[in-house]
C-alpha cells in the first residue's frame, strides 16, 4: 500500500536550529533514503520551494493566478517520501525515522495514497 510522508515545515523553528541539529537532520534524511530504499519501501521523495517561490491557481470561470499561498498557516508542506509499505502501522514506524519527528515545532503527516499515476518514465 502506497503512503506518502508530508514534511511540515515551520521557518521560524528552522531558523534556531543548531549546526548539530542541522547535520543531525541532513545526516537522517540520507540514512532513511538508504534504509528506505534497501528495503525496497522508498518510491520517491521532493523537497519544495518556499511558497514565497509560488503561484495559486483559483477556479471558477475565469481562473485566477496570484502569488504564494497566502494562507493563516506558519507551516507549510516543504517535501514529502512516496513509500510503498506493507500497511499504515508500517508507515507511522517509517515516519518515526525521519529527523524532523525529534525537532519540536515541526511535524511529519502520513497519509494513504488513493489514486496514483506514476507515468511510464
Amino acid at each position: 500500500m502506497k503512503y506518502v510522508i508530508l514534511m511540515q515545515v515551520d521557518p521560524a523553528v528552522l531558523e534556531q536550529l543548531t549546526a548539530e541539529q542541522q547535520q543531525m537532520i541532513g545526516d537522517g534524511h540520507q540514512a532513511f533514503m538508504a534504509a528506505t530504499k534497501g528495503s525496497g519501501e522508498f518510491i520517491a521523495t521532493q523537497a519544495l520551494g518556499d511558497p514565497s517561490r509560488s503561484k495559486v491557481v483559483r477556479g471558477g470561470d475565469r481562473p485566477e493566478v496570484t502569488d504564494g499561498p497566502f494562507v493563516e498557516s506558519k507551516e507549510f508542506m516543504g517535501g514529502f517520501y512516496l513509500l510503498d509499505v506493507e500497511d499504515e502501522a508500517r508507515a507511522v514506524e517509517l515516519a518515526l525515522q525521519i529527523p524532523d519527528a525529534r525537532i519540536p515545532g515541526l511535524a511529519l503527516e502520513v497519509r494513504p495514497v488513493v489514486f496514483a499515476d506514476l507515468g511510464d518514465g
